[in-house]
């Protein structure tokens, strides 16, 4: 579709949060968290003129890299949440943007995320094939306090589950969806931890995209500080997630 003519290089929507998004203890669940994150950049895209549907004519679409996100506190059941979004670094298949959550007002997280132009046929990236210049922009404009790193994966991990990748992981890419990854590691994490929101933040890299029927192993690291886990198709790391505890 054309570009908007509402388009602004900053963006925010609201967001009710019902109650299949939340946790038992009624708060946010992660993984719905970063599927508002990500639908807001969606949307931005699309009054931005580069939207999946925009792209796929050139056989293209976003695809996330790496993903940090830092916690001050969950929305819960009923809150309306604001989330901005606006883009730090653009150049050729390669995009950084962040990303704030607001609840009447007030900041209660942010997020850094890194986006590859990726070509739905050949299944490499590649440089994107619409008009980017009418984006402004923000290099300075950080929504976390840190950047996102590359996790180290050089510790001894314990095996805890293996998986066969089944339709329902899927995404319209035809490949698993990147929540997907968060919501399987998720499920080994003691549930004190999650409920009690001590995860204060985390990072995830993708790094090999998964498809369906692929053998998968859940592999974990486990520390006082951070929790790492990490995905492993024919011993090859597809995955990593750390998460950080307060």
């Amino acid at each position: 579709m054309p570009i908007s003519p509402n388009f602004t290089s900053v963006f925010s929507k609201d967001w009710g949060i019902n109650f299949t998004q939340c946790m038992p203890n009624g708060f946010l669940k992660y993984t719905d968290l970063c599927n508002l994150l990500q639908l807001t950049a969606a949307n931005h895209s699309e009054i931005g003129g580069i939207s999946f549907s925009d792209m796929q004519k050139f056989d293209q679409a976003w695809v996330l890299s790496r993903m940090r996100v830092e916690i001050k506190e969950l929305p819960k059941w009923k809150d309306i949440v604001t989330v901005k979004t606006w883009i730090n670094t653009s150049e050729n298949s390669r995009s950084v943007r962040a990303l704030e959550m607001y609840v009447n007002g007030n900041k209660i997280l942010g997020s850094e995320t890194f986006w590859a132009v990726f070509n739905t046929k050949t299944r490499r990236p590649e440089a994107l094939g619409l008009p980017f210049e009418h984006f402004e922009l923000y290099p300075e404009h950080k929504a976390t306090q840190k950047t996102f790193s590359k996790i180290n994966l050089n510790n001894e991990t314990e095996m805890v589950f293996e998986k066969t990748v089944a339709l329902s992981d899927l995404d319209i890419i035809n490949h698993v969806n990147n929540v997907k990854y968060l919501e399987w590691c998720l499920d080994f994490v003691d549930k004190k931890l999650v409920l009690n929101q001590r995860i204060k933040s985390f990072e995830m890299n993708f790094l090999k995209e998964l498809s369906l029927k692929d053998k998968v192993v859940i592999h974990e690291n486990l520390t006082k500080e951070a929790m790492i886990y990490s995905i492993t198709k024919d011993d090859k790391t597809c995955f990593a997630l750390q998460l950080n505890l307060k």
